[in-house]
Protein backbone atom coordinates (compact mmCIF):
# COMPACT_ATOMS: atom_id res chain seq x y z
CA UNK A 1 0.00 0.00 0.00
CA UNK A 2 1.63 3.21 -0.83
CA UNK A 3 1.76 6.14 1.45
CA UNK A 4 1.59 9.68 -0.19
CA UNK A 5 3.04 13.03 0.82
CA UNK A 6 0.13 14.67 -1.26
CA UNK A 7 -3.02 13.87 -2.38
CA UNK A 8 -5.32 16.44 -4.33
CA UNK A 9 -8.91 16.21 -5.36
CA UNK A 10 -9.98 19.03 -8.33
CA UNK A 11 -11.01 18.92 -11.48
CA UNK A 12 -9.01 17.28 -14.04
CA UNK A 13 -9.17 20.32 -16.78
CA UNK A 14 -7.64 20.56 -19.98
CA UNK A 15 -6.14 24.20 -20.21
CA UNK A 16 -6.46 25.58 -23.87
CA UNK A 17 -4.07 29.34 -24.00
CA UNK A 18 -3.79 31.32 -26.36
CA UNK A 19 -3.08 35.28 -26.86
CA UNK A 20 -5.65 37.36 -27.70
CA UNK A 21 -5.98 41.41 -27.37
CA UNK A 22 -8.75 43.12 -24.79
CA UNK A 23 -10.60 44.10 -28.32
CA UNK A 24 -10.60 40.47 -29.08
CA UNK A 25 -12.14 39.96 -25.43
CA UNK A 26 -14.64 42.59 -26.30
CA UNK A 27 -16.13 41.02 -29.60
CA UNK A 28 -16.09 37.96 -27.80
CA UNK A 29 -17.82 39.10 -24.35
CA UNK A 30 -15.17 37.95 -22.80
CA UNK A 31 -14.80 39.20 -18.89
CA UNK A 32 -11.72 40.05 -18.40
CA UNK A 33 -9.41 38.47 -15.53
CA UNK A 34 -12.25 36.21 -13.94
CA UNK A 35 -13.10 32.50 -14.64
CA UNK A 36 -16.53 31.97 -16.28
CA UNK A 37 -18.36 29.02 -16.10
CA UNK A 38 -19.77 28.21 -19.49
CA UNK A 39 -21.74 25.23 -20.98
CA UNK A 40 -20.70 23.30 -23.70
CA UNK A 41 -21.93 25.18 -26.87
CA UNK A 42 -20.04 28.31 -25.44
CA UNK A 43 -17.04 26.11 -25.10
CA UNK A 44 -17.21 25.12 -28.56
CA UNK A 45 -17.87 28.56 -29.78
CA UNK A 46 -14.47 29.77 -28.30
CA UNK A 47 -12.44 26.82 -28.94
CA UNK A 48 -12.98 27.58 -32.32
CA UNK A 49 -11.78 30.80 -32.74
CA UNK A 50 -8.95 30.29 -30.80
CA UNK A 51 -5.80 30.38 -32.66
CA UNK A 52 -2.29 28.94 -31.96
CA UNK A 53 -3.54 26.63 -28.89
CA UNK A 54 -1.37 25.41 -26.27
CA UNK A 55 -2.64 22.36 -24.63
CA UNK A 56 -2.02 21.39 -21.16
CA UNK A 57 -3.58 19.00 -18.01
CA UNK A 58 -4.90 22.00 -15.66
CA UNK A 59 -6.92 22.09 -12.81
CA UNK A 60 -6.04 24.11 -10.25
CA UNK A 61 -5.18 21.65 -7.24
CA UNK A 62 -3.60 19.26 -10.03
CA UNK A 63 -1.38 22.18 -10.72
CA UNK A 64 -0.38 22.26 -7.26
CA UNK A 65 0.07 18.41 -7.56
CA UNK A 66 2.26 18.79 -10.58
CA UNK A 67 4.51 21.43 -8.80
CA UNK A 68 4.99 19.33 -5.54
CA UNK A 69 5.79 16.50 -7.34
CA UNK A 70 8.09 18.08 -9.77
CA UNK A 71 10.13 18.88 -6.43
CA UNK A 72 10.32 15.05 -5.97
CA UNK A 73 7.54 13.87 -3.39
CA UNK A 74 5.07 11.53 -3.76
CA UNK A 75 1.87 12.35 -5.66
CA UNK A 76 -1.85 11.68 -6.14
CA UNK A 77 -4.93 13.19 -7.83
CA UNK A 78 -8.39 11.89 -7.92
CA UNK A 79 -10.60 13.38 -10.37
CA UNK A 80 -12.54 12.53 -13.42
CA UNK A 81 -12.33 12.38 -16.80
CA UNK A 82 -14.32 10.77 -19.48
CA UNK A 83 -12.90 7.64 -21.90
CA UNK A 84 -12.23 10.89 -25.09
CA UNK A 85 -9.32 12.29 -26.79
CA UNK A 86 -9.07 15.07 -23.63
CA UNK A 87 -9.32 12.53 -21.29
CA UNK A 88 -6.94 10.16 -22.99
CA UNK A 89 -4.68 13.08 -23.30
CA UNK A 90 -4.81 14.30 -19.83
CA UNK A 91 -4.42 10.94 -17.46
CA UNK A 92 -1.31 10.03 -19.71
CA UNK A 93 -0.19 13.66 -19.33
CA UNK A 94 -0.49 13.36 -15.12
CA UNK A 95 1.01 9.68 -15.33
CA UNK A 96 4.02 10.63 -17.29
CA UNK A 97 4.80 13.14 -14.67
CA UNK A 98 4.70 10.54 -12.12
CA UNK A 99 1.24 11.55 -10.63
CA UNK A 100 -0.73 8.69 -9.98
CA UNK A 101 -3.83 9.31 -11.28
CA UNK A 102 -6.26 7.07 -9.70
CA UNK A 103 -9.18 7.41 -11.46
CA UNK A 104 -9.45 5.69 -15.14
CA UNK A 105 -11.44 7.37 -17.85
CA UNK A 106 -14.96 6.85 -17.64
CA UNK A 107 -16.89 5.56 -20.38
CA UNK A 108 -20.30 5.89 -18.82
CA UNK A 109 -21.21 8.91 -18.98
CA UNK A 110 -22.04 11.78 -21.66
CA UNK A 111 -20.09 14.86 -20.20
CA UNK A 112 -16.77 15.29 -22.06
CA UNK A 113 -13.71 15.68 -19.97
CA UNK A 114 -13.57 19.22 -19.13
CA UNK A 115 -11.89 21.81 -20.37
CA UNK A 116 -10.58 26.05 -19.64
CA UNK A 117 -10.07 27.91 -22.69
CA UNK A 118 -7.61 30.54 -21.42
CA UNK A 119 -7.05 34.03 -23.30
CA UNK A 120 -3.44 35.78 -22.43
CA UNK A 121 -3.72 39.25 -23.20
CA UNK A 122 -0.50 41.45 -23.44
CA UNK A 123 -0.25 42.18 -20.23
CA UNK A 124 0.10 38.80 -18.76
CA UNK A 125 -3.67 38.83 -17.54
CA UNK A 126 -5.93 35.45 -18.13
CA UNK A 127 -9.30 35.12 -18.87
CA UNK A 128 -10.68 31.96 -18.16
CA UNK A 129 -13.50 30.34 -19.52
CA UNK A 130 -14.27 27.08 -18.17
CA UNK A 131 -16.30 24.10 -19.21
CA UNK A 132 -16.81 21.62 -16.12
CA UNK A 133 -18.60 18.97 -18.15
CA UNK A 134 -17.73 15.04 -16.04
CA UNK A 135 -15.60 17.18 -13.03
CA UNK A 136 -18.87 17.53 -11.53
CA UNK A 137 -19.75 14.58 -10.70
CA UNK A 138 -17.01 13.49 -8.55
CA UNK A 139 -18.44 11.96 -5.60
CA UNK A 140 -17.20 9.35 -2.40
CA UNK A 141 -17.42 6.97 -5.36
CA UNK A 142 -14.44 8.53 -6.89
CA UNK A 143 -12.03 8.85 -3.86
CA UNK A 144 -10.61 4.70 -3.00
CA UNK A 145 -9.96 5.08 0.76
CA UNK A 146 -6.53 3.65 0.84
CA UNK A 147 -5.63 6.76 -1.15
CA UNK A 148 -7.30 9.15 1.38
CA UNK A 149 -6.17 7.42 4.14
CA UNK A 150 -2.45 7.16 3.50
CA UNK A 151 -1.86 11.00 2.11
CA UNK A 152 0.29 12.65 4.42
CA UNK A 153 -1.49 15.69 3.33
CA UNK A 154 -4.72 16.23 1.29
CA UNK A 155 -5.22 19.07 -0.67
CA UNK A 156 -9.06 20.02 -1.84
CA UNK A 157 -9.92 22.36 -4.72
CA UNK A 158 -13.21 25.04 -3.71
CA UNK A 159 -14.55 24.98 -6.96
CA UNK A 160 -16.13 21.39 -6.38
CA UNK A 161 -18.18 22.66 -3.66
CA UNK A 162 -20.77 23.59 -6.43
CA UNK A 163 -22.06 20.34 -6.23
CA UNK A 164 -23.17 18.75 -2.75
CA UNK A 165 -21.48 15.10 -3.90
CA UNK A 166 -18.67 17.30 -4.15
CA UNK A 167 -18.75 18.37 -1.03
CA UNK A 168 -19.43 15.24 1.09
CA UNK A 169 -16.43 13.70 -1.23
CA UNK A 170 -14.42 15.95 0.45
CA UNK A 171 -15.76 15.93 4.17
CA UNK A 172 -14.88 12.33 4.16
CA UNK A 173 -11.59 12.33 2.40
CA UNK A 174 -10.41 15.04 4.82
CA UNK A 175 -11.95 12.98 7.60
CA UNK A 176 -10.00 9.97 5.97
CA UNK A 177 -6.19 11.44 5.58
CA UNK A 178 -7.12 12.45 9.24
CA UNK A 179 -7.98 9.67 10.56
CA UNK A 180 -4.60 7.75 8.98
CA UNK A 181 -2.67 10.48 10.73
CA UNK A 182 -2.17 13.23 7.88
CA UNK A 183 -4.16 17.07 7.75
CA UNK A 184 -5.90 18.31 5.02
CA UNK A 185 -6.17 21.77 3.47
CA UNK A 186 -8.27 23.45 0.76
CA UNK A 187 -7.84 26.50 -1.92
CA UNK A 188 -10.70 28.61 -2.06
CA UNK A 189 -10.57 29.21 -5.76
CA UNK A 190 -13.16 32.37 -5.98
CA UNK A 191 -14.90 34.22 -4.49
CA UNK A 192 -17.60 33.99 -6.44
CA UNK A 193 -17.40 30.39 -4.92
CA UNK A 194 -17.70 31.80 -1.67
CA UNK A 195 -20.53 33.43 -2.15
CA UNK A 196 -22.54 30.44 -3.49
CA UNK A 197 -21.65 28.45 -0.63
CA UNK A 198 -20.22 30.70 2.36
CA UNK A 199 -21.78 28.65 5.27
CA UNK A 200 -20.20 25.39 3.84
CA UNK A 201 -17.13 26.88 3.34
CA UNK A 202 -16.88 28.31 7.09
CA UNK A 203 -17.79 24.65 8.18
CA UNK A 204 -15.53 23.25 6.64
CA UNK A 205 -12.64 25.11 7.51
CA UNK A 206 -13.62 25.38 11.29
CA UNK A 207 -14.53 21.99 11.65
CA UNK A 208 -12.51 19.58 8.98
CA UNK A 209 -9.73 21.71 7.74
CA UNK A 210 -5.56 22.37 9.01
CA UNK A 211 -4.85 24.83 6.42
CA UNK A 212 -6.83 27.53 4.01
CA UNK A 213 -5.21 29.17 1.11
CA UNK A 214 -7.06 32.06 -0.52
CA UNK A 215 -6.39 35.06 -2.21
CA UNK A 216 -7.25 38.79 -0.79
CA UNK A 217 -10.82 38.78 -2.71
CA UNK A 218 -11.58 34.81 -1.20
CA UNK A 219 -10.48 35.55 2.16
CA UNK A 220 -12.58 38.73 1.98
CA UNK A 221 -15.30 36.82 0.75
CA UNK A 222 -15.30 34.02 3.20
CA UNK A 223 -16.78 37.38 6.14
CA UNK A 224 -18.15 39.61 3.77
CA UNK A 225 -16.33 41.98 4.34
CA UNK A 226 -13.66 44.62 2.44
CA UNK A 227 -11.41 45.25 5.50
CA UNK A 228 -8.68 42.04 4.50
CA UNK A 229 -7.32 42.65 7.90
CA UNK A 230 -10.19 41.60 9.60
CA UNK A 231 -11.01 39.03 7.33
CA UNK A 232 -7.62 37.43 7.37
CA UNK A 233 -7.80 37.21 11.30
CA UNK A 234 -11.31 36.15 11.47
CA UNK A 235 -10.35 33.29 9.53
CA UNK A 236 -7.17 32.55 11.11
CA UNK A 237 -9.17 32.07 14.75
CA UNK A 238 -11.22 29.13 13.21
CA UNK A 239 -8.22 27.49 11.16
CA UNK A 240 -4.62 26.30 12.12
CA UNK A 241 -3.12 27.89 9.30
CA UNK A 242 -4.18 30.53 7.32
CA UNK A 243 -2.76 31.61 4.05
CA UNK A 244 -3.31 34.83 2.45
CA UNK A 245 -1.86 35.65 -1.46
CA UNK A 246 -2.08 39.18 -2.37
CA UNK A 247 0.32 39.44 -5.15
CA UNK A 248 2.45 42.59 -5.71
CA UNK A 249 2.02 43.04 -1.78
CA UNK A 250 3.31 39.40 -0.91
CA UNK A 251 1.63 36.69 0.97
CA UNK A 252 0.57 36.87 4.81
CA UNK A 253 0.80 33.50 6.61
CA UNK A 254 -0.73 33.19 10.28
CA UNK A 255 -0.44 29.90 12.95
CA UNK A 256 -1.91 30.71 16.12
CA UNK A 257 0.01 33.47 17.72
CA UNK A 258 2.86 33.58 14.89
CA UNK A 259 2.18 35.84 11.80
CA UNK A 260 4.66 36.09 9.16
CA UNK A 261 4.12 39.15 6.15
CA UNK A 262 6.75 37.79 3.12
CA UNK A 263 6.55 40.59 0.56
CA UNK A 264 6.54 39.72 -3.31
CA UNK A 265 9.64 38.20 -5.13
CA UNK A 266 11.95 41.00 -6.95
CA UNK A 267 9.04 42.35 -9.42
CA UNK A 268 8.72 40.14 -12.84
CA UNK A 269 6.63 41.34 -15.49
CA UNK A 270 4.10 38.59 -15.92
CA UNK A 271 3.49 36.48 -19.37
CA UNK A 272 1.15 34.66 -17.85
CA UNK A 273 -0.40 34.72 -14.49
CA UNK A 274 -2.22 31.25 -15.30
CA UNK A 275 -1.04 29.15 -12.49
CA UNK A 276 0.22 31.90 -9.97
CA UNK A 277 -2.00 30.50 -6.98
CA UNK A 278 -1.48 27.18 -8.03
CA UNK A 279 2.13 26.85 -7.77
CA UNK A 280 2.20 28.90 -4.78
CA UNK A 281 0.39 26.23 -3.12
CA UNK A 282 3.14 23.76 -4.35
CA UNK A 283 5.94 25.94 -2.75
CA UNK A 284 4.18 25.99 0.28
CA UNK A 285 2.71 22.63 0.64
CA UNK A 286 6.51 21.67 -0.38
CA UNK A 287 7.73 23.11 2.39
CA UNK A 288 5.08 21.81 5.10
CA UNK A 289 5.42 18.65 4.04
CA UNK A 290 9.19 18.58 5.02
CA UNK A 291 8.73 20.30 7.82
CA UNK A 292 10.18 24.00 7.08
CA UNK A 293 8.87 26.99 9.36
CA UNK A 294 6.25 29.12 8.57
CA UNK A 295 8.26 31.88 6.94
CA UNK A 296 9.87 29.72 4.73
CA UNK A 297 7.21 27.72 3.52
CA UNK A 298 5.78 30.81 2.30
CA UNK A 299 9.19 32.13 0.41
CA UNK A 300 8.78 28.79 -1.37
CA UNK A 301 5.49 29.27 -2.56
CA UNK A 302 6.83 32.84 -3.76
CA UNK A 303 9.29 31.50 -5.74
CA UNK A 304 7.24 29.15 -7.43
CA UNK A 305 4.21 31.59 -8.02
CA UNK A 306 7.05 34.46 -9.24
CA UNK A 307 8.67 31.14 -11.64
CA UNK A 308 5.21 30.42 -13.55
CA UNK A 309 4.37 33.72 -14.31
CA UNK A 310 7.26 34.29 -16.56
CA UNK A 311 6.09 32.03 -19.55
CA UNK A 312 3.39 30.59 -20.58
CA UNK A 313 1.37 27.52 -19.01
CA UNK A 314 0.54 26.52 -15.38
CA UNK A 315 3.44 24.63 -14.50
CA UNK A 316 7.01 25.28 -13.15
CA UNK A 317 9.81 25.09 -16.45
CA UNK A 318 12.76 25.86 -14.45
CA UNK A 319 13.84 23.19 -11.51
CA UNK A 320 12.41 24.58 -8.58
CA UNK A 321 14.68 22.96 -6.27
CA UNK A 322 17.58 23.97 -8.28
CA UNK A 323 15.71 27.74 -7.32
CA UNK A 324 15.26 27.21 -3.35
CA UNK A 325 19.15 26.58 -3.60
CA UNK A 326 20.00 29.61 -5.02
CA UNK A 327 17.39 31.15 -2.20
CA UNK A 328 19.15 29.40 0.52
CA UNK A 329 16.33 27.75 1.52
CA UNK A 330 17.59 24.43 1.37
Amino acid sequence: MKTYDLVGIGNAVVDVITHADDAFLDTMEIEKGIMQLIAQDRAEQLYGEMKDRLQTPGGAVANTIAGVGALGLKTAFIGRVRDDGLGRFYADAMTNNDIDFVNPPVADDDRPTSRSMIFVTPDGERSMNTYLGISTGLSSADVPGDVAGNAKIMFLEGYLFDEDAGKTAFREAARAAKAGGGMAGITISDPFCVERHRADFLQMIEHELDFVIGNEAEIKSLFQTDDLEAAMLNTAAICPVMVCTRGADGVTLIRGAERVDIAASARIMPVDATGAGDQFAAGFIYGMATGRDLETCGRMGNLCGSEVISHIGPRPQKDMMEEFRKAGLV
